[in-house]
């Protein structure tokens, strides 16, 4: 849910984070490690935890975040860190560096559910805050989870834009990243529950799901290995930003892709070639902005300013005010279906 104000436009949200008076700082839903009084901080260092470091797509969220700091100005600053395995367990030395390194809030795009949730519990503990970004963890070990878009609309965009590519009738795949994928196995729950209950996918029908384990080399051959189990195989939706440009051009140098159409989420930058042709649809936001409104919610967080009620409202420069909603998640807005008509419109 966002609200956009004149006033936040005009960029004086740092203004009223930075003389916020002090507030009790317990979450709803949030960790117990969060109770008691919450120190309000002007300048913040943010840590961000992605699942994989070198990733275009969490360096362009890295960069959002860098652009909030900055014109935030003061000590306001960004550490990166760096997996380089999407695992949660991979995730635990970094959250443990985070803390040796005091840092006021931690941002982690989680891997699992659970893998780093008890060494975030003890961040929190230490009174670091916790927030997510992109893909959450256990609820009570953060505050708040922002998100590029609200789970069942990005599983409805990719489903309708297969259906739009298949025509309603045919045999189709899922290529996601891992098993433990939080928010790929919810587009994924979103997805069946959807073929299962709306008459207007009676024609398509499900044949696999398959990992291509965040690797653009599995995620190629995991394509190619779809096409030739599957001969009938009309589409293959990929919600994995490494897996769908690995997919396009792995499809396209065997000469299948047209014959089987794909979409998904993934940079449309990376994928442009091929969506100005018709055989590859994109799900896509504007991922810069979700780095720059993770770091304002941060500054939220550790302003004490935001607790994690529903309910609860922040500025975010010049993305505007935005209200917190249940579960403690704050939304970027609606994701765009990505098409020959509008690809120009995506820089990344």
């Amino acid at each position: 849910m966002r609200t956009t104000t004149r006033a936040a436009l005009s960029g004086v949200a740092a203004i009223g984070l930075a003389s916020l008076a002090l507030t009790a700082c317990t979450p709803a839903g949030g960790g117990a490690a969060n109770a008691g009084e919450c120190t309000p901080k002007d300048n913040i260092t943010v840590g961000y935890i992605p699942k994989l470091g070198d990733d275009p797509y969490m360096t362009t969220v890295r960069d959002g975040a860098q652009r909030a700091a900055a014109e935030l100005g003061g000590s306001n600053k960004v550490v990166y860190t760096s997996p380089s395995e999407a695992t949660g367990a991979a995730q635990i030395p970094f959250v443990q560096q985070l803390i040796s390194q005091k840092v006021d809030v931690i941002a982690i795009s989680g891997s699992d559910l659970n893998g780093a949730a008890a060494e975030l519990k003890k961040a929190q503990a230490q009174g670091i805050k916790v927030i997510t970004f992109d893909s959450d963890v256990a609820p009570e070990a953060r505050s708040l989870f922002v998100n590029q878009a609200k789970t069942e609309e990005l599983g409805t965009g990719m489903l309708d834009s297969m259906s739009d590519l298949l025509g309603g009738q045919g045999e189709f795949a899922i290529l996601s990243s891992t098993q433990t994928a939080v928010n790929q196995n919810a587009w994924i729950a979103d997805i069946k529950k959807r073929l299962e209950s709306e008459s207007k996918f009676s024609g398509m029908k499900l044949v696999d799901v398959v990992y291509g384990e965040e690797k653009a080399d599995v995620s190629a051959n995991r394509a190619k290995e779809l096409v030739t189990t599957h001969p009938n195989l009309k589409g293959i939706i990929v919600p994995a930003g490494i897996s769908l440009p690995a997919a396009a051009t792995a499809l396209d140098e065997i000469g299948a892709l047209g014959k089987v159409k794909l979409t998904g989420l993934a940079p449309a930058s990376l994928i442009r070639k091929h969506i100005e042709t018709g055989n590859v649809q994109d799900i896509w936001w504007n991922v810069s902005d979700l780095g720059y409104l993770s770091f304002y919610a941060a500054k939220a967080v550790a302003g004490c300013s935001v607790t994690g009620k529903a309910g609860e409202t922040f500025d975010a420069g010049t993305l505007g005010s935005y209200t917190v909603g249940e579960q403690n998640v704050v939304i970027l807005g609606p994701a765009k279906t990505v098409t020959p008509a509008n690809v120009s419109e995506f820089a990344f």
